[in-house]
């Protein structure tokens, strides 16, 4: 898989991880004494002979609205719905991971992060909620789904 290593901002353009983190401590700093979730999560689209995916790390100061940042990755067209949806969960994972190293290393304790998985309990992603959220939580991090999950099926998708 092609992975693109920069982010985006819709008030900033185009970013660095280092820099997206920069946002965020920034962000937290500027009001220490708010509480803050971090939410990431993964949308995808299939076209012909790929598939794009775009994650959204969300940041949001409670009762004080927040900031996104999204990044686009491509990989070949997957053949199932399923292998789709797993693949979305993962990127969200793998960024999560990212995340929290990167907060830890600068030192920023204090944050809620979840992770937000684009399946409901309606649709077609019904069949898969138990096993995709059982995956979630095993590797010991909160997850949402839909219709909660608005970092998956809200932001992210808006950049599908």
């Amino acid at each position: 898989m092609e992975e693109e290593s920069s982010f985006h901002s819709p008030s900033l353009g185009q970013l660095s991880f280092p820099r997206v983190i920069d946002e965020i401590v920034g962000m937290m700093g500027a009001d220490p004494k708010a509480e803050y979730h971090l939410v990431v999560g993964t949308d995808s689209q299939t076209y012909q002979n790929s598939t794009e995916y775009v994650t959204a790390v969300v940041v949001h100061r409670v009762g004080k609205g927040g900031r996104y940042f999204w990044r686009r990755t491509r990989g070949p067209r997957l053949k199932s719905l399923r292998e789709r949806i797993w693949r979305e969960a993962w990127l969200s994972y793998e960024v999560a991971q990212m995340v929290i190293e990167a907060l830890k290393e600068r030192e920023v304790l204090g944050f809620h992060l979840e992770i937000h998985v684009d399946v409901g309990r309606a649709g077609r992603t019904r069949e898969l909620v138990e096993e995709v959220v059982g995956m979630i939580i095993g590797v010991g991090l909160p997850v949402r789904t839909k219709p909660e999950a608005y970092a998956a099926s809200t932001v992210a998708d808006k950049h599908t």
